[in-house]
């Protein structure tokens, strides 16, 4: 893992926990990583809450003070106007969020978002100071049409096309046939993944921002298994999504330098 890009573990509540448990959620969180020593400097931690929960997450972080990051599950393309529910990405940075989530799999899968849509959201993520943490992967099908790495490869080139060197974003690799299954895809099939996504970052965006650039892997990561996976030399991180939901797994997952000795 390069030194210059500080792993990332995030995770994706989904819609779970409502605004008083995500306070309780959070707290425990910070407790439990507080207690266990948890260096912030060297591994950041985020979660990323419904957006029901963000004033009561960012009221409790601000007051105390807390060294966790959050950020929203999803943006809207549109900055303001006439698009009932939707999100703005104005509105997520007024909270202060510092991340957002765009292209995960289940928008692409339950709301018909193309890739010209996660291209758009993208943009707005960034035109709104926020990080976009951008979802790619494949399913059972295209893995066996289309073999590993092609169609996420695809995927983040359609998102990332027209965008400046100096973008500040996350990619995360989740591969859909893996999300809630139990079986995750092995360390080093994630890594094959991954190195071809830097690669296609490297091609679209330049040397430097390849290599600062944070790729996450998300699929069934439990405290487990999150070791095998940050042996990677291009996996910078997890984006958590059923585990992220018990306190002290993900408080596990995020000391993974700890208890493996990293």
């Amino acid at each position: 893992m390069a030194v210059n890009r500080t792993p990332l573990i995030a995770g994706n509540w989904k819609m779970n926990l409502d605004h008083l448990q995500s306070i309780a959620f959070v707290q425990k969180l910070a407790w439990s990583l507080k207690d266990a020593r948890h260096d912030f400097d060297q591994v950041e931690v985020a979660v990323f809450p419904p957006f029901t929960d963000l004033r009561s997450v960012q009221t409790l972080i601000a007051a105390d003070k807390l060294p966790l990051e959050f950020g929203g599950q999803d943006v809207s393309q549109h900055d303001s106007g006439a698009y009932t529910g939707e999100i703005s990405g104005a509105f997520l940075r007024a909270l202060e969020c510092k991340y957002v989530i765009v292209g995960h799999s289940e928008r692409r899968q339950y709301h018909a978002e193309t890739d010209e849509v996660v291209a758009a959201k993208v943009s707005a993520a960034r035109r709104n100071g926020l990080v976009p943490v951008l979802c790619v992967g494949e399913t059972a099908d295209d893995l066996e049409q289309h073999g590993p790495s092609a169609v996420p490869v695809a995927q983040l080139q359609a998102a990332i096309a027209g965008l400046p060197k100096t973008a500040d974003l996350v990619v995360a690799y989740e591969p859909v046939w893996a999300i809630g299954s139990g079986t995750p895809a092995t360390p080093e099939q994630a890594q094959t993944v991954c190195k071809a996504l830097r690669t296609a970052l490297e091609e679209a965006l330049g040397q430097d921002a390849a290599a600062s650039t944070r790729i996450l892997y998300g699929g069934s990561v439990k405290a487990a298994n999150i070791a095998g996976f940050m042996r990677q030399p291009d996996i910078d991180g997890a984006l958590v999504g059923g585990a992220s939901l018990d306190v002290a797994e993900f408080a596990s997952i995020a000391r993974y330098r700890q208890h493996v000795g990293l």
